[in-house]
This record gives C-alpha cells, structure tokens and sequence, in this order.
C-alpha cells in the first residue's frame, strides 16, 4: 500500500472529528451520593478508569517460541483474555457506565500472533482479515489507546489499516505531519459520563507517543512523521482540554517516568518522560504510563505550578496488570471537581481467560500455533541463551554468523568486499534454545524476537574499542577473587539485556574488575592486536545503527547496506538454505569475563 498524505490527513481530521465526544450516557445511581438529609451539601460522584500498556500482541496466555502456556519466576499471566476477564469484574462492581478503559501503546509487535497478521497473512492485503489485537480490543470495549513506538515497526500503511479496524481512537498529540506539522492521528478523546445530579462529567484522555519513533523507526517515518516532547505537546493540549470543559483530564503516555533516555542527546526530547509532564503541566490529575515494562502501582508527582498529586500507574507488560484508577468527584458551586485520585494495579494470573476472546480468535491462533510448527532443518546439538548474558554461547554466535555471512554476500564484488565484517548481537531472550535434532520457525523466531533488520556500517578498530568499552558498562564491577554469582553480574545501572552487545569476529577479555571505560583488554583480530585505524565492516540491526541504546559511532557511520528483511526472517532462511546447523562449523569462545586477567568462569 502507497503512503497517501491526502488519506493520511483526511482519515486523522476525521478520527479526531470522531472522538470529539464519546463513552457512557447513563449511570447507576450507585456511582453517586447526595447528603442522606437531602439538604444542599456536597454532592460526589466516583467512577474508575483502567488501563493496560504494551500489551504486545498477546492475546492468550500462550507462548508462541516454546508453544506452551506463558511462565515466569513470579508465575505471571498473559493477555488480553485475561484482562478481558478483570475488566468484566471491575465493570461488574461499579457499574459499566462509571468505567472507561485505556490503554497506553505497543499493541500490535511482540508475539508470532501479531506478526502474522502483518507479514504472513497481512491485514493490509486486499480483503485481508482483520488484526486479533483489534478484534479482541473491539470486544472488550476500549475507549482509547495511545501510539507506542512499535506501533511504527510494520509501516504506516499496516498501522493505518490497524487503525481504521479500530472501533476506539488510536491518540498521538505528538505525532505530527512531517509537512504541515499538524496531528496525524487523533490528540485526544472526550468522554462523558452521566450523573444522577449535576452535569455529566466529562473525561479528556490525551494520547502521548515516544518521540525515539524517530530514530528507531527512521526507515518508516522520515519525511512523513515528527514527533516532538510529550512535555512540550501536554503543555499545549492540557488547557485546551479544560477550555472544553473537560472536569478531568487524563494522560495516557507511551513514556516511562524515569526522565531518562536510551538514545542520549541525539533528540532533543526525553524518552521516559511520564514523571517531568506530571511535574511540568499543571491540570492532569493522572496518568497512565507505558514503554518501561516496569510494574508501579501506585506513584504521586508533585506539580511544580499547583503544588497538586497527579497520580501515575504503569501495570505490567504483556496483560500482565491491569490498572485501576479510582475518581472521587466533588460537585461544589456548579461544577465537578476532584477530590480524590488513587491507583492501583490487579493480577492477571488470578483471572481465567475469557471464553468470549479466546473462542473469538480461536481459528487465528490456530494458524500461528500450525505456522510457528513448520519444521525448517535440523541442528547437530542443543543450544540454549540462558548463559549468553555473561559467556560467548554459540545460540548467540548463530544470529552474528548469520548477519556476518548475509552481509559478506551483499558486499561482493563492491569497493567494500574486501574489508573483514564483523557483526554484533545480544541475549535478546534467555530462554530462547535450538533443540538437537528438527528446528522449526519458533525456535529460529525466538532467537530474534524484535523486528529489527539488519546493515553494514563501516567502523574502525578505535571505534570499535569504545563501543565494547560502552557495551561492557552492563557488567556490575566485581573485585578479584571471592565467588561469583552470575545473577549479579549483569544489568548494571538497569541496562537491559538487549543493550549489550557481544562483537563477533574479534577476540578480546572484559576485566569487570576495573571500572566503566577501561574493561577491554586483549583486542585481537585474526590473531593480532587491532590496529585502531584500520576499517571493519560492521553487521548491525537497525535499532543499534539508527542510535537505540547510546551505543558510540554507529548512528554516524557510513552506511554501506541495508536490508529491509527482518532478520529474524534471514536466520529462518538460513537454517532452511543449510538444511543442517551445526556449531562447529561457526561458534567459538571469542570473549570471556575476567578479574584482573583471570577468567571468571
């Protein structure tokens, strides 16, 4: 499907026209209370709001990259069905109409579920089917949600359709058009709420993306989209929304609350946001935070110019928690008034799935489960990530050889063939695993379950000492001798697993004894030390190469090539090309951790 901006404006000014208006038109007189002596005193009304985030194509509580029922150490649930089932109890409570239910972005990338409904079976194709994200959230009944920043991986085009299949707004104050600068999506939604006295109370929920779109979709937003900071578009919208009368405004925001960014100074705008717009824009009373996959159930920021608590909530990832919001109104001198904000998250895992979502979507899940099952080649030997956080294990040694050899081939016969290639990677998953024997999609898919695709950037032997200088700052700097416990060696400074990055193709030692910036020792290529000069070709996902992560160099590096094939899908067509993988034919030990030249392990 072509990028067409008459349609792509069109269809915005009219979702916004859309959702001008919208939610509950009755209330049972439960959710509101009048004096008992019926006397002109305070009256209140109380309503809830509640919200998921990043739910990330999970629909069942099901794992499509070991084909079983989803678990974790803390026995946590997945999925739609299931909060499908909290959001019927809750509704039950306190009446349908006191309820409005949101939802803070990445819907529709994560799972084989999602994905096949975007590459496989596509819902952009002509007389496509209709995305199971918006299936299930259609019959759940959400009101809004907001753009996450993988909301982008597949293109506007697919975005668009998910969009239009919607039957709730998709809301992105700052998501705007690259041209005119004006909103691309819908910024806000309005939702009124019925009253046994006084007027209805009307709810503004205003929709807040991530602006590292930017750099980690590059490829399918430059020239088209911009997304500038969620302070500066809250700053703008938030009295606007009160102008309308809007008695409560909420914020639902893709952005965590640390006030951190992954992607350093190269934007001008903070990625994890939540907690500066709390404090930097008076009138929000909450918000409803996503992006960090991080569980708070309850978080209080003071307003710098109101001096007001507005109330954060972030549940976990993947319909792991769903969010409740509790409203207490004060209706005083005419009008509604807040009284009394408070969150908290509930369990997932103590809710059975709902039979009316997953009979929905039971043929589609079918598919993917038939699809992921197609058996692609064989492999000499089990593999497993479990260890590749803190040892050169050859499951990771797999995805680089991949990504080196993809890329030698695509530079033969160029000025840069000749040059070595080495490749980076990470533990992405540390339960992914390649069983001895058949391999099927799944176990390749879950190797790479991001849709990166994959470059070549030109680098030199210095620039590429920084950038495992940098990586190396995931390791906890531990002291010589003494045991070691691998559980906490890594995720310094809450660096996830994905932001550090194994080199392939060189050899060298990480000392995690001595501290951040001087770890690297033993830097070797093909046996001899690395000239700092001399120049590499670098096999990197588009994520590391367009600035995800901070790492040095890459972002303005030369660009030798560029795939738009997802490499999860060049490592499935690899095992099915060779037919057999076997480790001894590219996995060695290349790195290692030390403590003052000896190995840890």
């Amino acid at each position: 499907m072509a990028f067409d901006r008459r349609t792509f404006m069109g269809a915005s000014a009219a979702t916004g026209a859309a959702v001008a208006m919208a939610g509950a038109t009755s209330s049972p007189a439960a959710a509101a209370t009048a004096p008992a002596d019926g006397s002109k005193g305070s009256r209140t009304y109380a309503f809830t709001v509640m919200g998921t985030t990043d739910l990330h194509g999970n629909v069942f509580n099901w794992d499509y990259f070991t084909d079983k029922e989803f678990d974790d150490k803390a026995h946590n649930d997945v999925g739609l069905a299931k909060i499908s089932t909290l959001v019927e109890q809750v509704r039950a409570e306190k009446g349908r109409c006191n309820t409005l239910l949101i939802d803070a972005g990445d819907t529709i990338q994560g799972t084989q579920l999602s994905y096949y409904y975007a590459k496989v079976d596509p819902i952009t194709a002509r007389r496509g089917p209709v995305h199971p994200m918006a299936q299930a959230m259609n019959a759940i009944g959400y009101d809004a949600a907001a753009l996450g920043n993988h909301e982008f991986n597949y293109g506007i085009p697919v975005l668009r359709k998910f969009e239009e299949q919607c039957r709730f707004p998709l809301l992105g104050a700052n998501a705007l058009d690259a041209k005119t600068l004006r909103p691309a999506f819908a910024p806000y939604s309005m939702h009124r709420l019925r009253t046994p006295h006084g007027r209805d109370v009307k709810v503004a929920v205003l929709g807040l993306t991530n602006p590292g779109i930017a750099i980690w979709d590059k490829a399918n937003v430059q020239g088209k989209m911009t997304f500038p900071g969620l302070e500066e578009q809250a700053a703008k919208y938030v009295p606007r929304l009160r102008s309308m009368g809007a008695d409560v405004v909420i914020v639902s925001a893709h952005s965590g609350s640390s006030g951190t960014s992954s992607y350093g100074d190269q934007l001008p705008y903070i990625e994890n946001a939540a907690g500066l717009v709390a404090e930097q824009v008076p009138g929000i009373d909450a918000i409803l935070v996503g992006h960090a996959h991080t569980e708070i159930p309850e978080y209080r920021v003071k307003n710098k110019a109101t001096g007001k608590d507005v109330v954060l909530s972030e549940p976990l990832k993947w319909g792991q928690r769903l969010t409740l919001f509790d409203f207490e109104l004060s209706w005083e001198r005419g009008r509604w008034s807040v009284a009394k904000v408070s969150a908290k998250v509930l369990n997932s895992n103590t809710a059975a799935e709902d039979p009316k979502i997953t009979g929905l979507l039971s043929d589609e899940h079918r598919k993917v489960v038939a699809y992921v099952n197609q058996v692609i080649g064989t492999s000499t030997q089990a593999m497993s990530s479990a260890e590749g956080p803190v040892k050169d294990v050859p499951i990771i040694d797999l995805i680089n050889h991949v990504q080196a050899e993809t890329v030698k081939a695509a530079l033969a016969g160029s000025e840069w063939g000749k040059l070595p290639v080495l490749s980076q990677a990470s533990c992405f998953s540390r339960t992914a695993a390649i069983p001895a024997g058949q391999v099927t999609i799944k176990d390749a898919a879950g190797l790479y379950p991001f849709e990166n695709t994959l470059e070549a950037r030109l680098l030199t032997g210095a620039q590429l000492k920084d950038y495992l200088e940098y990586s190396a700052r995931y390791y906890v700097q531990t002291a010589p001798g003494g045991a070691v416990d691998p559980a906490k060696l890594t995720n310094a400074e809450s660096i996830p697993d994905y932001n550090y990055d194994a080199v392939y193709g060189l050899t060298y030692d990480i000392d995690i004894a001595q501290p951040v910036g001087s770890r690297i020792t033993g830097l070797s290529f093909a046996g001899k030390p690395v000239d700092p000069a001399a120049q590499f070709v670098f096999a990197v996902n588009n994520y590391r190469a367009s600035g995800g992560g901070a790492f040095p160099h890459v972002p303005k590096a030369k660009q030798l090539w560029a795939n738009s094939d997802e490499i999860r899908n060049t490592i499935i067509q690899w095992v099915k090309t060779k037919g057999t993988v076997d480790p001894a034919a590219f996995a060695s030990v290349d790195w290692r951790l030390t403590r003052a030249g000896v190995p840890v392990f």
